[in-house]
């Protein structure tokens, strides 16, 4: 655990850890959540400024927290850590969005989801809005 309490994330590397981790909940990391996470990444004013090399090491290091018996606690400590209140939203957000991206919501993803309203203390009224809007932002004809 030494290694993970060196750890220092940027509140992007936050960012991006819930995406990656929400992506590899269900133990298959599918091509349309990583486009997601991409397209995030080099699009939202959030992301302007973040090195895109660190993200290997963040998508790393979330895999190796995964692999621990207290990894997911340890990871949204982290996260707590270097994320500002005011984002927690904008984390759940883009969580939302990567889970739906492939169409299908699995039981694991549904669980992590809900772990992080707890963690990241989200309204239910406001995870609500948020959820109806990945939804309609990933419905098909």
């Amino acid at each position: 655990m030494s290694e993970t309490e060196q750890l220092s994330l940027t509140p992007q590397d936050a960012l991006v850890a819930m995406m990656i981790a929400i992506s590899a909940s269900d133990e298959d990391i599918r091509t349309a959540e990583l486009v997601k996470i991409n397209a995030a990444v080099n699009h939202l004013p959030i992301f302007a400024s973040y090195d895109l090399d660190r993200m290997n090491g963040v998508a790393q290091t979330v895999f190796d927290l995964f692999e621990q018996e207290d990894g997911l606690d340890a990871l949204f400590g982290l996260v707590r850590e270097a994320l500002p209140e005011r984002l927690y939203e904008t984390a759940y957000a883009l969580a939302c969005d990567v889970a739906a991206a492939d169409g299908t919501l699995e039981e694991t993803e549904l669980r992590l989801l809900e772990e992080m309203r707890y963690e990241l203390n989200i309204d239910r009224l406001h995870a609500a809005a948020i959820e109806r809007g990945a939804r309609a932002r990933h419905l098909t004809v």
